[in-house]
């Protein structure tokens, strides 16, 4: 399972890397097919498979010798690892289970390619965010009905509202310190986060703002930003959606220990 979730990880990585580049740019992910952004070549199938490809052109086009930039091949092993740790975490044994597995293998993908739009242009594109709400109430909608089990379907909606209206409230009462592509796609985390238990969408919400409030202070403290900058916070909605799902049982299993509210719950 590790080895075919890192292998459809790096096959679904070369296409985020087209999603990334072409979507801020308003282009269509299908056509025209990939080619050189230098001189125009189109891409053999040789020379477009996944991590191996680059490495051994050695970041170079076959054709004009130009330089491709380090970050597809990033991507690429990123994509791949993550996709075989939510294998490994989340294993099918059933119908619905496998039905989980795939909805949150598309949230991985998403994450990826809304997080590095977001550094690149500070925006999160409804062409990305808006479909994730339709994928999630299918996928997640079905699991609920092959498990015969829809209270984490409905609590997966009512997380949906929850974390779309905090941050509703957030940006109208912070104006420009927060936009509306943040507010969507808090939604949609909310939807995959609240199916998968109220611990995964605490622990998810609040590691946004703990991860992006500290590198916004770290960038503060070394004077690489100044106090009212801009800093897409998108990033950090998605990764600390991630720890909630890989480690919000734990968390809030470990606080509750601490305080001693494990024994009376």
């Amino acid at each position: 399972m590790l080895i075919i979730g890192f292998i459809v990880g790096a096959l679904i990585g070369s296409f985020l890397n087209v999603v990334v580049y072409r979507v801020p740019r308003k282009k269509s992910i299908v056509r025209p097919p990939s080619a050189c952004t230098s001189c125009n070549v189109v891409i053999s199938g040789y020379d477009n498979i996944p991590i191996l490809s680059w490495l051994l052109l050695r970041g170079k086009c076959r054709n004009c010798n130009c330089s491709i930039p380090p970050k597809y091949l990033f991507i690429e092993i990123g994509t791949a690892t993550l996709f075989a740790l939510i294998t490994w975490k989340f294993a099918p044994k059933s119908l619905a289970t496998t039905l989980d597995l795939i909805a949150l293998l598309y949230l991985a993908a998403i994450s990826i390619a809304l997080a590095l739009i977001d550094l690149e242009t500070h925006t999160l594109p409804n062409r990305i965010v808006l479909p994730s709400y339709l994928v999630g109430i299918f996928l997640l909608g079905a699991s609920a009905i092959a498990s015969a089990n829809f209270y984490p379907f409905i609590r997966g909606i009512l997380g949906a509202i929850i974390l779309w209206s905090l941050y509703f409230i957030m940006a109208m009462a912070y104006g420009g310190g927060m936009g509306f592509g943040d507010v969507k796609t808090a939604g949609a985390l909310g939807l995959f986060l609240g199916f998968l238990g109220w611990e995964v969408l605490i622990v998810g919400a609040f590691s946004a703002f703990l991860l992006g409030g500290v590198f916004a202070l770290a960038l503060i403290v070394t004077k690489r930003v100044k106090l009212h900058s801009g800093i897409p916070f998108g990033p950090w909605m998605l990764m600390g959606a991630w720890v909630g799902i890989f480690l919000g049982g734990a968390i809030a299993q470990g606080y509750l220990d601490l305080f001693g509210f494990s024994q009376v719950i």
